[in-house]
């Protein structure tokens, strides 16, 4: 059950500082989350169980009316753009390459690799020689299954792109003021930004000039770049005119909006994903669930307090939680207190400024869960029933995570000690854990297993072969292999 912005008593601060916490050294581990847990949740909350009922009540099933309708023209030039390398600084990695078919539109990583990378899925590697990456992207690729739906207002893990009518785009992002007029819908905004990236798409400083301009924060000049490349390509250009009747007319009317929206055009028809038994079942089909996909469904609303955050038809109340999920991976840049090397990621706090956000992160959609893994901000388990312990004990949880157990990354030895920085300080997993939101809820091993049962209701079974989704080939002539 969410709990609300919970206060450390007093006495924690005392106890808890980095410092002293540190000192007491890790054979007081058990005494130390004792004194966590007896902080955080010593305080008790009503259960809202009237609500929990009224949650399966509410739930509308999606329709036609919740997706938008785009031409045939648009789709397909969103696909060709999405496969096509010609969008990235050094032309050799694509929106696809973090979000294939082939792995439920993720990468089956931990952490993405991108620029630099060589390879899909678990095969790719950290490149070779001057082309290596510098660093793993520092979060996990989420799937993109009906982001398309209106019912979705928020984008990425911290949701620094979102739907927002104060701004004068109608959406905030990090672009500001300079974001462009004419994006589709807040998936269309959200794909204006992998491509100006270092880590992911843009490449490093001096080896492109479309990397150069990322590296100076003008994402202008960054489209203005891209929608060059592509009104050089002729097949483009016949492609853009035929999606964009009317407003594309010549090769330099081309914008990396027109871009944007066809590639979130694309994702939208292709993966929409709500025909799965739980979809049928809200439906009125009867006998869709089994009994004990029923029995996990009410505990899933019930008893383990799971529909508190993941509401809703898809699952997400698109709020933010510190849940205690185990920080690895490069880090965003930000430093618990003592620190400096910038490993750590105090997600929505990024993006508000606001320390009461500090570790908070975007509920995500649960649809599609059990062929989406790993999960967590960082990529930090590998397994559905790892997870969700996690959620039902997460103080405990995170003090006896094995990165060598749940992580997903090919090794590099610099790499590999960069990964675990943060969860290998005691000071540091102290802070992670003094920020938790949820509280625990203790279940029997059945019962963790008749959840799962029902998170496997929440698959369309359309989801499962995507190969469909490949194009033969792109417009720039790019290889389509990694």
């Amino acid at each position: 059950m969410k709990t609300g912005r919970l206060a450390l008593i007093g006495a924690i601060g005392v106890v808890m500082s980095v410092g002293a916490t540190v000192a007491r050294g890790q054979d007081d581990v058990d005494a130390i989350i004792e004194e966590l847990e007896e902080a955080l949740y010593g305080a008790s909350d009503d259960v809202m169980a009237a609500a929990l009922r009224r949650e399966l009540r509410d739930l509308i099933p999606t329709t036609d009316a919740d997706y938008p309708v785009d031409s045939a023209a648009k789709i397909a030039l969103g696909q060709a753009l999405f496969f096509d390398k010609i969008l990235s600084g050094n032309m050799n990695i694509s929106c696809a390459t973090c979000h294939h078919p082939n792995a439920a539109t993720g990468d089956g990583l931990s952490l993405p690799v991108g620029e630099g990378g060589m390879g899909l899925g678990l095969a790719r590697d950290t490149g070779h020689g001057d082309d290596a990456v510098h660093e793993r992207v520092p979060r996990n690729a989420p799937h993109v299954f009906n982001l398309g739906s209106s019912r979705f207002n928020v984008m990425f893990h911290d949701g620094r792109v979102e739907v927002d009518a104060s701004q004068p785009r109608g959406f905030r992002s990090p672009a500001g003021g300079s974001l462009p007029a004419g994006l589709d819908n807040v998936l269309a905004v959200q794909a204006m930004f992998p491509v100006t990236s270092a880590t992911e798409m843009a490449g490093q400083a001096g080896e492109n000039s479309i990397a150069d301009a990322a590296a100076m924060s003008d994402l202008t000049s960054v489209w203005e770049q891209l929608a060059d490349r592509l009104a050089a390509i002729p097949e483009y250009v016949d492609m853009f005119r035929d999606a964009y009747p009317g407003d594309v007319n010549i090769a330099g009317d081309i914008t990396y909006v027109h871009a944007a929206n066809a590639i979130a055009a694309f994702e939208n028809d292709a993966w929409r994903s709500d025909n799965s038994r739980f979809d049928r079942w809200l439906r009125d089909e009867k006998g869709t669930l089994s009994k004990n996909e029923i029995r996990g469904m009410r505990l899933f609303f019930g008893k383990a307090n799971c529909a508190s955050c993941h509401s809703g038809v898809f699952q997400t109340d698109e709020q933010y939680y510190a849940i205690g999920m185990p920080q690895i991976g490069p880090g965003k840049g930000d430093n618990a207190p003592g620190f400096s090397d910038g490993h750590d990621d105090f997600g929505r706090e990024r993006v508000t400024g606001d320390s009461a956000d500090r570790y908070r992160f975007r509920t995500p959609s649960l649809r599609n869960v059990v062929i989406t893994a790993p999960y967590g901000h960082s990529g930090a388990y590998d397994d559905l029933e790892s997870v969700i312990r996690h959620h039902l004990d997460p103080i405990n949880s995170l003090f006896d995570y094995d990165a060598a157990a749940q992580m997903r990354v090919p090794s590099r030895d610099d790499l590999d000690a960069i990964d675990v920085a943060c969860m290998s300080d005691f000071g540091r997993v102290i802070e992670i854990a003094s920020r938790v939101e949820i509280r625990p809820v203790e279940l029997t091993d059945q019962q963790i297993g008749w959840i799962i049962d029902f998170l496997g209701t929440l698959t369309d079974p359309r989801m499962l072969d995507l190969r469909r989704d490949l194009p033969r080939s792109v417009p720039s002539g790019l290889p389509l292999f990694e």
